[in-house]
């Protein structure tokens, strides 16, 4: 962990120190000059340790995992170099940015792939500012070694022009599950899902690795991220309150407390903790289960010593639109009505997924005109919540179950099961644009769709 100015001062020196933004007209793939690149990533093998004697071999980038943080200006052209140094082709994506199609990183929009042990170089630009992320996107099929199982996740944070900075500390925090296995859960017609052995709070279960260290009186930003590929997950830290900023990189209209942070995969938060209960607690999944596997962080007050406390909180559901305004939202110019459904694998095959009751490749693309409103209107007909991601906009959450709201601008929205939602998105980055849910099972069979401009 380190604390802002240590963070700095490692960004500043790091050969990794930008992010990644682009859009159509300033993509280039042609041949670059043979300068040093901004950006330097590495597919490869990664071995990180992440308790005594429980070591996870998979496939990271620079030869770890999470990746290294990647921090830029926002508007600066950046250069990226992807090796790939692994048996099978990879992707990149640039999760949560305005890139071109050529250079978001997934197959479908038509995004090169970086072949097995080749590489890829590309010129892009930074932009919206805030907390993003950047994860490999081809599919595991059930293969639980690929797509976002392994290893290949880590922020990036695009620097706005001008930042305020009225905290002490800052920390990363990206939380992922490990040693996946599949099994049958759910009612009896389920097919196949997942059951997993570990968690991590970056690369170390609770417990283990150095504590968050803060001092009385500190404001603290915690940026959270779950990597996970297929698990929502419920933080809580004991006697204090997240007062939630931003959500997917994106302040918020209404900075509202919570006991409880619930994040649906792909989903960040950036959380301000005010640090007056001196003592030594756990920040952790509010699942026994879960931090039992060591899905959590030790907070350490200066002075304290002692086993870390855990307190479990009240179940409160999550609430979308409490950090929402109460200004009027445009109507649409046009509407998508989406309804999602589960083909129960039947204990002996994978589930399927469908949308408006066609499964990927077979779904119907969503037709748009550049600069005009659409709203996505999502009908969760299943027993499963579903994170639904963008591709290359951000959308304004617009209804929850009936509630209304303005303002909360995100890149993912994690649906109830057998709920209902609305979201609204300008069509303002022509090309091609995958829509999906980013459980990487939903995803694999089926879950997805194609915005496409007219």
């Amino acid at each position: 962990m380190l604390n802002r100015r240590e963070f700095l001062a490692a960004a500043g020196t790091s050969a990794v120190g930008a992010a990644l933004v682009s859009t159509p007209r300033f993509s280039n793939l042609a041949a670059l000059p043979l300068a040093k690149p901004d950006i330097s990533l590495r597919i490869g093998p990664a071995s990180v340790e992440i308790a005594p004697g429980v070591v996870i071999k998979t496939t990271g980038y620079n030869g770890k995992t999470p990746g290294p943080i990647l921090r830029a200006r926002e508007g600066k052209h950046t250069t990226v170099e992807v090796h790939n140094d692994t048996d099978m082709p990879e992707l990149v994506h640039w999760h949560g940015q305005f890139v071109g199609s050529d250079v978001d990183g997934a197959e479908e929009e038509g995004t090169p792939l970086v072949p097995a042990h080749g590489n890829r170089k590309f010129t892009i630009v930074p932009a919206p500012s805030g907390t993003r992320y950047y994860h490999t996107h081809m599919a595991s099929k059930g293969e639980l070694e690929r797509g976002t199982f392994n290893g290949q996740f880590g922020f990036f944070y695009v620097e706005p022009k001008s930042e305020p900075g009225n905290y002490d500390q800052e920390f990363f925090l990206a939380a992922h599950h490990w040693g996946p296995s599949l099994a049958h859960m759910g009612p009896q017609n389920n097919g196949w899902e997942i059951a997993y052995e570990h968690g991590t709070i970056n690369d170390k279960s609770l417990g283990h690795g150095d504590p968050i260290r803060v001092k009385k009186g500190q404001r603290v930003l915690l940026r959270f991220l779950n990597s996970s590929a297929t698990e929502d997950i419920s933080f809580a830290l004991p006697g204090h309150k997240f007062k939630v900023i931003a959500m997917d990189g994106n302040p918020v209209p209404t900075q509202a407390e919570v006991d409880i942070l619930t994040l649906g995969v792909a989903e960040r938060a950036d959380v301000i903790v005010e640090m007056n209960q001196p003592g030594v607690w756990v920040l952790g999944s509010t699942r026994d289960e879960d931090r039992a596997k060591g899905m959590g962080i030790v907070i350490e007050y200066a002075g304290e010593k002692g086993e870390p406390s855990w307190v479990q909180p009240a179940k409160i559901p999550w609430d979308y639109t409490l950090f929402g305004g109460r200004t009027t939202v445009p109507e649409p110019d046009a509407k998508f009505d989406l309804t999602f459904k589960k083909i129960p694998g039947e204990r002996v095959t994978f589930n399927r997924w469908t949308i408006n009751d066609k499964s990927w490749p077979d779904t119907d693309p969503l037709i748009v005109q550049a600069g005009k409103r659409y709203r996505m209107i999502f009908r969760n007909q299943t027993g499963d919540t579903h994170p639904l991601h963008l591709h290359r906009h951000s959308f304004e959450v617009v209804n929850v179950n009936g509630k209304a709201a303005s303002g909360i601008m995100k890149d993912v929205l994690n649906i109830a099961r057998f709920s209902e939602a609305q979201v609204d998105f300008i069509a303002d980055h022509p090309g091609l644009s995958l829509f999906h849910c980013h459980m990487q099972l939903h995803m694999d069979f089926g879950f997805m769709a194609m915005v496409k401009y007219a």
